[in-house]
C-alpha cells in the first residue's frame, strides 16, 4: 500500500515543481526594462500560411540593454515580422532598416513598473492557486487510499508530507516574486 502513497507524493512533488517552472516562464515574459530575446517569445508570424514562432523564422539578439534586433532568415519576411510584432501589442515600436528589424526598448515609467509588478503578483497568485489545487487533489487520492484499506497513520503522515511540499513550493513562489519585483522596480 505504501508504494501507492509514494506514487501520490512523487506525482504531487512533480506537479508542484512544474508550477514553479511555469511561473519562471511567465516571469520571462514580463520585461524589467532590460532587453531580452524572451520578450518576443509570444510573437507568431504568418509564414507561408501557418502561424510560426518568431524564433523559427529569424534570429533574435539583444546587442545592448535597450535594443533588440530581429534578423529574418529570409529577407521577404521583414514586413510580416514587423506586422507580427505590432499585432502582439507588446508596446514595442519596430523599425525596419531593410536588413533587420531594430526595436528600441523604452525606459519604464514608474506607473508602468507598478503595472508590471501587479502582473507579476497575479502570475504568482495563479501559481499558488495551482499548488493548492494540487494539494487538494493529492489529499483526495490519499483519502481514497485510506478508504481502500491503507492505514490511517500512513495516510496522516502522507497528508503532512503533502502539506510540507505545499508550504515549500508556496515559499519558493514568494521568493521568485520578490526577486522579480526587485528586478522590475530597479531603475
Amino acid at each position: 500500500m505504501t508504494e501507492e502513497i509514494n506514487f501520490v507524493l512523487d506525482s504531487t512533488k512533480e506537479s508542484m515543481s512544474n508550477s514553479l517552472t511555469h511561473l519562471d516562464k511567465q516571469f520571462l515574459n514580463i520585461r524589467a526594462g532590460k532587453a531580452t530575446p524572451a520578450m518576443l517569445g509570444g510573437v507568431f508570424v504568418d509564414y507561408y500560411g501557418s502561424q510560426t514562432a518568431l524564433s523559427q523564422v529569424a534570429n533574435i539578439a539583444a546587442p545592448d540593454a535597450r535594443t533588440l534586433t530581429v534578423t529574418p532568415w529570409e529577407k521577404s519576411m521583414i514586413t510580416p515580422i514587423e506586422k507580427a510584432i505590432l499585432i502582439a501589442n507588446l508596446g514595442l515600436n519596430p523599425m525596419n532598416n531593410g536588413e533587420a528589424i531594430i526595436i528600441n526598448i523604452p525606459a519604464l515609467t514608474e506607473e508602468r513598473r507598478r503595472d508590471l509588478v501587479k502582473q507579476a503578483k497575479s502570475e504568482a497568485e495563479d501559481s499558488k492557486i495551482a499548488v493548492r489545487n494540487i494539494r487538494k487533489d493529492a489529499n483526495s487520492e490519499i483519502k481514497k487510499l485510506e478508504k481502500n484499506g491503507t492505514s490511517e497513520d500512513i495516510c496522516k503522515g502522507a497528508e503532512d508530507d503533502v502539506q510540507k511540499l505545499t508550504d515549500l513550493h508556496i515559499k519558493k513562489i514568494e521568493e521568485l516574486l520578490a526577486v522579480k519585483e526587485a528586478e522590475i522596480m530597479k531603475v
